[in-house]
């Protein structure tokens, strides 16, 4: 690309940030970094740049939590290459973010060189995943069952239930895409028939259910 890429990177640590900056330096045709440092902001980035070349995301920002910020992503911009930078490296976070439309995985804890691999491979086209993790098949009927649905969505079906999923009213998702109220109810419908389910309510608890922040809770 004569002009560069441009990348984006969402992560709430200033510090995790800039090394993936360093670390991308040594990706070439480099002209355009951007930063986004909660979920709003990232959205934002995606919303007003078209030509993003690759997004770089945390699991766990400021205003989302786990891979439920991944499907509202991909509803905005489905066809941007978004690669998962998480601690949280477990084989079945690592096989969900790739079926729900993750094209790499990168765990925090991989090395300059792993970072800068899985961003050209992904980049040209390929798929990246942490070398030497098995991440097998879904063991979880309900959840196998849920990615076909997530899965099955439309991407603006998507991005409505991510605004479902942060408690935002029919007239205020109609607001924030600029369509009608009906619009809206048209597709929260398609969703619950989609997702099986009878109210929003339902859907967004099947959404945290894929969703929710990976990390154990502790009492």
């Amino acid at each position: 690309m004569p002009s560069g890429y441009k990348f984006v990177i969402a992560d709430d640590h200033p510090l995790f940030r800039g090394a993936l900056k360093q670390a991308l330096s040594g990706v070439a045709q480099i002209t355009t970094i951007l930063e986004a440092g909660d979920f709003e902001s990232t959205k934002s980035l995606v919303a007003a740049n078209e030509d993003i070349d690759l997004l770089l995301l945390d699991l766990s920002m400021p205003g989302t939590s786990g891979l439920s910020g991944l499907i509202s992503l991909r509803g905005i911009h489905s066809d941007v290459p978004m690669v998962v930078v998480s601690a949280h490296d477990e084989p079945e976070t690592i096989r969900r973010a790739l079926e729900l439309g993750a094209s790499g995985f990168i765990s925090k804890s991989a090395s300059m060189d792993d970072i800068r691999c899985a961003v050209q491979t992904v980049l040209s086209g390929g798929v990246a995943a942490p070398a030497g993790v098995d991440i097998g098949v879904e063991r979880d009927p309900e959840v196998s069952d849920l990615i076909k649905r997530l899965q099955s969505l439309t991407p603006q079906q998507a991005r409505v239930l991510g605004m479902l999923g942060e408690g935002l009213l029919n007239k205020q998702i109609a607001y924030e895409l600029s369509v009608s109220e009906a619009t809206i109810k048209a597709h929260v419908s398609a969703i619950l028939q989609k997702l099986g389910v009878d109210s929003r309510t339902q859907a967004v608890i099947l959404l945290a259910k894929i969703g929710g922040d990976p990390r154990p809770t502790v009492q």
